[in-house]
């Protein structure tokens, strides 16, 4: 294995890591000297080796959630600790703009929430951690982090760090006087950094204080950390109804959600009122008003998960004109992509021919994740439909040069060639052998792709 691992040092490292969890050696140690080292690093790792460092980071990160929280969990909670710890200087050290470092992160937070009961820890330590990170996260390496230790905190530990929080509100300093600091400038003049650093901290405070009310269940504690005015944002009304529903104050959750009802129909995309104004209507026994709302947001926004939801609560054989009217609407809808989509997935095959037919023009070759099953599941039935559909593929990448998909281009074009075999009728769009002759004219130079 050493042999195999030559010349790959993030490999042979790893391989000394289960070796050393097999035969009783200092795995814990090994993780805790390789994390020192990524955090001594200096050099700036640009995006296209950033894979690499995400890659090792994670080796580590496996080593610890396996290895060393199997036989000391209060250790592996420290050096994962420790991990989250390193997160800023890693984020100022490499370009991670695909997030690759951050889902490390992030996996590694819900590592933590997996060991912590075992960890060990006391209560106070527990807080006393959790507050300190809180007030550090400027990176994010820390979010989410008091739901994810609120079973181990309990009400004594929340209680704690809330107490700290609402102290170090009471405590931000007002500034002071002479020069001041100019970082930036805004549509309302120029930004302190005083004022920055103080409106940063306010934030931070409440972010976490509204964390420990819902943590607590305190649905009254959730809500009032939030202005009338944010109320009115249907994603706050819709987060602060959904406790309320689940608090069994179903009467208040109607008067939530009308509070940010104007700027919901101002349109945008706002599942979760949506989902949540019909979960209290049925809790209410408003179950005509909840079916309406049902296809109201099946009109709006295609979600077959609506109106599945509409049908299924149907009398016998009022479901099927129900559907009928349903896909006729999906038809007429202005969104090409959602409607196929939908077509696609219900199924309805035929439905999603005709939609193609009547307007090819609307085919987008770049969106190959629709484009793709689409063809594959059209081809049986109506090879004709199924074929336009790979030539849109083929059209845009070759038009649009790009040489990474041509690979799938020239599969497509292969594909195209065998469903023409099955077409008696090409109902005026060109046959396989003009559409080869049209592209072989224009798209002459692109040997890569003729050659794949």
């Amino acid at each position: 294995m050493l042999d195999v691992t030559a010349g790959d040092a993030a490999a042979k490292r790893r391989l000394r890591i289960e070796l050393a969890s097999r035969g009783g050696g200092d795995v814990a140690s090994a993780i805790r000297r390789r994390l020192v080292s990524i955090a001594k690093s200096r050099a700036f790792i640009d995006r296209l080796k950033v894979s690499a460092l995400a890659k090792d980071l994670e080796a580590q990160r496996e080593a610890i959630a396996v290895h060393v929280a199997a036989a000391n969990p209060s250790e592996a909670f420290n050096l994962l600790w420790r991990m989250l710890e390193m997160a800023p200087s890693m984020y100022e050290g490499c370009d991670d703009s695909n997030g690759a470092i951050g889902n490390v992160i992030a996996a590694a937070r819900d590592d933590l929430r997996a060991i912590v009961v075992c960890a060990g820890q006391s209560v106070g330590t527990l807080a006393d951690r959790v507050f300190a990170a809180v007030c550090k996260n400027d990176f994010g390496q820390f979010d989410n982090l008091i739901s994810l230790m609120a079973h181990a905190l309990g009400a004594d530990g929340l209680h704690r760090i809330k107490v700290r929080l609402e102290e170090s509100a009471a405590n931000v300093p007002k500034g002071a006087g002479g020069e001041r600091h100019v970082i930036g400038f805004s549509m309302r003049g120029p930004i302190y950094e005083d004022d920055y650093e103080r409106d940063r901290h306010r934030r931070l405070v409440r972010s976490a204080l509204t964390e420990i009310a819902d943590a607590l269940g305190d649905v009254d504690g959730f809500a009032g950390r939030y202005s009338d005015e944010e109320k009115a944002n249907p994603a706050v009304a819709a987060a602060i109804a959904g406790r309320l529903l689940a608090a069994d104050r179903t009467s208040e959750v109607l008067a939530m959600l009308d509070s940010a009802d104007g700027v919901f129909r101002q349109g945008g995309h706002w599942p979760d009122l949506q989902r949540v104004r019909i979960e209290v209507l049925d809790a209410l026994g408003r179950s005509e008003d909840a079916q309406q709302e049902r296809w109201q947001a099946f009109e709006r926004s295609l979600d077959a998960a609506y109106l599945r939801a509409h049908l299924k609560r149907l009398p016998d054989f009022d479901d099927m004109d129900a559907e009928e009217r349903a896909l006729d609407l999906v038809a007429r809808h202005p969104a090409f992509d959602q409607a196929l989509a939908l077509l696609i997935d219900w199924p309805a095959l035929d439905r999603a021919a005709a939609l193609i037919t009547a307007r090819t023009d609307e085919l987008d070759g770049d969106h190959y994740w629709l484009l793709t099953p689409a063809a594959d599941a059209l081809g049986q039935r109506h090879p004709l439909v199924a074929m336009l559909v790979l030539q849109a593929m083929i059209d845009f990448s070759l038009d649009a040069g790009r040489y990474k998909r041509y690979g799938h281009a020239a599969r497509h074009l292969q594909t195209c060639e065998h469903l023409a075999q099955r077409i008696t009728d090409f109902a005026g769009q060109p046959s396989h052998a003009e559409y080869v002759a049209d592209i072989c004219r224009r798209q002459a130079s692109k040997a890569s792709f003729w050659d794949a």
